[in-house]
């Protein structure tokens, strides 16, 4: 049957539960933060690092070079 449990609790309800969604929405938002720092930012940082620690700055210069990309010294051409 039904039971009754008292009246309702309508004093504060509003700030009770602006409290609680409030808070919920800040856990959510850090919990999405850390999230993609961990599963996105800390990754990529990762590939940079290894791409950075291989790359030769001067072999990607002749192979842009020889390969015409370069305006200002054509292919085969010397640097002054």
């Amino acid at each position: 049957m039904f039971h009754y449990h008292g009246r309702p609790v309508l004093r504060g309800l509003h700030k009770a539960q602006t409290t609680k969604n409030v808070t919920v929405a800040l856990l959510l938002c850090a919990a999405s933060v850390v999230i993609g720092k961990v599963l996105y930012v800390n990754p990529k940082m990762q590939k940079y690092e290894n791409h950075y620690r291989n790359y030769d700055a001067e072999a990607a210069f002749e192979r842009m070079k020889e390969a015409g990309y370069m305006q200002s010294v054509p292919p085969g051409g010397k640097i002054c």
